[in-house]
């Protein structure tokens, strides 16, 4: 008969995901996991079966929860420009205690160009936050908040791409002055 779990699998995943924000798939060791989880390797790949598996399941948890939050945000009803400014607050005052970075960012460096399985993820995440984005510029668009002459698609692919700038900038080392003069070029380029 089979022992029973004795550890919380969500709370081992959070733990993991930490650890590869930090320091990405390949520098993360089996050791590493086992440090930042608590638990032994026998119960890793007895529960994962593989980094791999546990990486994806960060990777999918890490989005699951940062998409939610930001749809929550471009889904709120203050102006477009706030609720764009507020995703840039978000990178410079992170109240979840993840560790600077951004998983999503380091896998599409890491990860997707050989890896179709994290490529499709993070494929699927990038339309999520996309559609939410353009969405929410489309809406704002059609009451005259945004100038009609503009294209709610290439904004939100600007939005997405200097959210992720801003994100390698803040890991490189800029300083958040810095990213905070990025984010007000882009709601001025809104």
């Amino acid at each position: 008969m089979a022992r029973p779990r004795q550890f919380d699998e969500e709370r081992a995943v959070d733990a993991a995901m930490r650890a590869f924000i930090r320091s990405g798939y390949e520098a993360t060791s089996t050791q590493d996991l086992c440090e930042a989880t608590g638990l032994g390797r026998s119960s890793i790949y007895n529960t994962f079966t593989s980094k791999h598996e546990l990486f994806t399941k960060a990777l999918r948890y890490y989005m699951d929860v940062r998409t939610a939050t930001i749809i929550a945000t471009l889904e709120s009803e203050v102006p477009v420009h706030e609720r764009i400014d507020t995703l840039f607050r978000m990178l410079l005052e992170p109240k979840d205690g993840l560790p600077p970075g951004c998983l999503v960012v380091n896998s599409m460096i890491e990860l997707a160009p050989h890896d179709a399985e994290v490529a499709k993820l993070l494929k699927r995440d990038y339309d999520r936050r996309f559609a939410a984005i353009r969405t929410a510029l489309a809406a704002a668009q059609a009451a005259g908040e945004i100038s009609p002459d503009k294209d709610p698609g290439a904004l939100a692919h600007f939005v997405i791409s200097s959210i992720g700038g801003m994100q390698v900038a803040l890991r490189g080392g800029a300083t958040p002055d810095t990213v905070r003069s990025i984010a007000q070029t882009v709601l001025q380029a809104l």
